[in-house]
Protein backbone atom coordinates (compact mmCIF):
# COMPACT_ATOMS: atom_id res chain seq x y z
CA UNK A 1 0.00 0.00 0.00
CA UNK A 2 2.75 2.58 0.81
CA UNK A 3 4.37 1.70 -2.57
CA UNK A 4 1.22 2.43 -4.33
CA UNK A 5 1.22 5.63 -2.84
CA UNK A 6 4.85 6.63 -3.71
CA UNK A 7 4.43 5.93 -6.91
CA UNK A 8 1.17 7.96 -7.24
CA UNK A 9 2.77 10.88 -5.34
CA UNK A 10 5.82 10.43 -7.86
CA UNK A 11 3.84 10.42 -10.66
CA UNK A 12 1.99 13.87 -9.70
CA UNK A 13 4.80 15.82 -8.57
CA UNK A 14 6.49 14.56 -11.95
CA UNK A 15 3.37 15.96 -13.66
CA UNK A 16 3.36 19.32 -12.06
CA UNK A 17 6.76 20.07 -12.89
CA UNK A 18 5.94 19.07 -16.31
CA UNK A 19 3.07 21.34 -16.70
CA UNK A 20 4.55 24.27 -14.43
CA UNK A 21 8.01 24.21 -16.82
CA UNK A 22 6.00 23.81 -19.85
CA UNK A 23 3.64 26.93 -19.02
CA UNK A 24 4.59 29.47 -21.81
CA UNK A 25 5.71 33.38 -20.53
CA UNK A 26 3.04 35.69 -23.07
CA UNK A 27 4.84 38.84 -22.33
CA UNK A 28 8.13 40.42 -22.58
CA UNK A 29 9.80 43.23 -21.34
CA UNK A 30 11.60 45.00 -24.33
CA UNK A 31 13.80 48.00 -24.04
CA UNK A 32 15.24 50.06 -26.96
CA UNK A 33 18.56 51.86 -26.37
CA UNK A 34 20.47 54.01 -28.41
CA UNK A 35 23.88 54.62 -29.00
CA UNK A 36 26.21 56.02 -31.84
CA UNK A 37 29.39 56.17 -33.87
CA UNK A 38 31.79 58.87 -34.00
CA UNK A 39 30.83 61.86 -36.34
CA UNK A 40 32.85 64.83 -37.59
CA UNK A 41 30.20 67.48 -35.59
CA UNK A 42 30.25 69.16 -32.60
CA UNK A 43 26.32 67.93 -31.83
CA UNK A 44 23.73 66.03 -33.58
CA UNK A 45 20.89 66.69 -31.93
CA UNK A 46 17.64 64.15 -32.48
CA UNK A 47 14.12 65.16 -30.92
CA UNK A 48 12.76 61.69 -30.70
CA UNK A 49 9.39 62.00 -29.38
CA UNK A 50 8.07 58.43 -29.80
CA UNK A 51 9.21 54.71 -30.08
CA UNK A 52 6.67 52.21 -31.52
CA UNK A 53 7.27 48.75 -32.33
CA UNK A 54 5.38 46.40 -34.53
CA UNK A 55 4.76 42.42 -34.89
CA UNK A 56 3.20 42.17 -37.95
CA UNK A 57 4.57 42.22 -41.79
CA UNK A 58 1.96 45.17 -42.23
CA UNK A 59 1.31 49.17 -42.10
CA UNK A 60 -1.08 48.16 -38.99
CA UNK A 61 -0.62 47.35 -35.13
CA UNK A 62 2.31 49.77 -34.18
CA UNK A 63 2.47 49.67 -30.54
CA UNK A 64 3.83 52.87 -28.18
CA UNK A 65 6.48 52.25 -25.90
CA UNK A 66 6.90 54.32 -22.45
CA UNK A 67 9.39 56.83 -24.68
CA UNK A 68 11.70 59.08 -22.91
CA UNK A 69 11.03 61.83 -25.24
CA UNK A 70 13.33 64.57 -25.25
CA UNK A 71 16.11 65.51 -28.02
CA UNK A 72 19.18 63.55 -27.74
CA UNK A 73 22.96 64.93 -28.78
CA UNK A 74 23.77 61.37 -31.11
CA UNK A 75 27.34 62.68 -30.14
CA UNK A 76 27.48 62.01 -26.33
CA UNK A 77 26.06 58.17 -27.14
CA UNK A 78 30.04 57.12 -28.76
CA UNK A 79 32.38 54.71 -27.70
CA UNK A 80 29.52 52.19 -26.58
CA UNK A 81 27.69 54.76 -24.54
CA UNK A 82 24.18 54.05 -24.12
CA UNK A 83 20.98 55.31 -23.36
CA UNK A 84 17.64 54.13 -23.02
CA UNK A 85 14.52 55.20 -25.36
CA UNK A 86 12.33 53.55 -24.28
CA UNK A 87 10.27 50.54 -22.49
CA UNK A 88 7.42 48.36 -22.39
CA UNK A 89 5.54 45.21 -22.22
CA UNK A 90 4.50 43.70 -25.11
CA UNK A 91 3.62 40.48 -26.18
CA UNK A 92 5.84 37.70 -26.63
CA UNK A 93 6.45 36.99 -30.54
CA UNK A 94 8.98 37.96 -33.77
CA UNK A 95 9.13 42.42 -33.32
CA UNK A 96 9.06 42.94 -37.41
CA UNK A 97 9.58 46.94 -37.29
CA UNK A 98 10.71 49.67 -35.25
CA UNK A 99 9.96 53.39 -35.95
CA UNK A 100 11.31 56.60 -34.23
CA UNK A 101 8.67 59.72 -34.58
CA UNK A 102 10.48 62.58 -34.40
CA UNK A 103 9.98 66.31 -33.53
CA UNK A 104 11.17 69.48 -35.24
CA UNK A 105 13.58 70.52 -32.85
CA UNK A 106 16.75 68.43 -35.02
CA UNK A 107 20.16 70.66 -34.94
CA UNK A 108 23.54 70.17 -36.04
CA UNK A 109 26.12 71.91 -34.73
CA UNK A 110 29.84 72.75 -36.21
CA UNK A 111 32.22 74.78 -36.17
CA UNK A 112 30.18 77.51 -37.85
CA UNK A 113 27.21 77.19 -35.28
CA UNK A 114 23.87 75.39 -35.22
CA UNK A 115 21.59 74.70 -38.14
CA UNK A 116 18.33 72.82 -38.95
CA UNK A 117 18.44 69.47 -39.35
CA UNK A 118 16.01 68.30 -42.10
CA UNK A 119 14.32 65.17 -41.67
CA UNK A 120 12.26 63.91 -44.78
CA UNK A 121 9.01 62.72 -43.66
CA UNK A 122 10.76 61.98 -39.71
CA UNK A 123 7.50 63.56 -37.85
CA UNK A 124 4.81 62.15 -40.36
CA UNK A 125 5.94 58.40 -41.03
CA UNK A 126 9.22 58.09 -38.51
CA UNK A 127 12.57 56.72 -38.76
CA UNK A 128 12.19 52.93 -39.53
CA UNK A 129 14.22 49.56 -38.91
CA UNK A 130 13.24 46.52 -40.13
CA UNK A 131 14.30 43.94 -37.24
CA UNK A 132 12.80 40.24 -37.37
CA UNK A 133 13.62 39.76 -34.19
CA UNK A 134 12.27 36.89 -31.99
CA UNK A 135 11.33 38.13 -28.34
CA UNK A 136 12.28 34.95 -26.11
CA UNK A 137 13.16 35.79 -22.87
CA UNK A 138 11.13 37.58 -20.03
CA UNK A 139 13.32 41.23 -20.79
CA UNK A 140 14.90 42.22 -23.52
CA UNK A 141 17.16 45.06 -24.55
CA UNK A 142 17.47 46.07 -28.17
CA UNK A 143 20.35 48.51 -28.73
CA UNK A 144 19.85 50.68 -31.62
CA UNK A 145 23.31 52.13 -33.40
CA UNK A 146 22.49 55.59 -34.81
CA UNK A 147 25.34 56.02 -37.50
CA UNK A 148 25.65 59.94 -37.26
CA UNK A 149 28.55 60.26 -39.40
CA UNK A 150 26.64 58.01 -42.21
CA UNK A 151 23.55 59.71 -41.69
CA UNK A 152 23.98 63.15 -41.95
CA UNK A 153 24.18 64.78 -45.09
CA UNK A 154 25.03 68.36 -46.73
CA UNK A 155 22.98 68.93 -49.38
CA UNK A 156 22.04 72.86 -50.83
CA UNK A 157 23.42 74.50 -47.94
CA UNK A 158 21.95 73.03 -44.97
CA UNK A 159 22.25 69.64 -43.86
CA UNK A 160 19.61 66.57 -43.80
CA UNK A 161 19.17 63.94 -42.21
CA UNK A 162 19.05 60.33 -44.33
CA UNK A 163 19.23 57.62 -41.07
CA UNK A 164 21.53 54.96 -40.88
CA UNK A 165 19.94 52.74 -37.95
CA UNK A 166 21.51 49.37 -37.12
CA UNK A 167 20.48 47.05 -34.60
CA UNK A 168 23.95 45.74 -32.27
Amino acid sequence: MLKINFKILFFTCLCGYIFSSCKKNDSTTLQVSLTDAPADFDEVNVDIKEVQVNFKDDSTGWTSLNTNAKVYDLLTLQNNVQVVLATGTVPTGTVRKIRFILGDNNTIVDSTGSHPLIVPSGSESGLKIDLNKKLSSTFENLVIDFDAALSVTSENGGYKLRPVLKIK
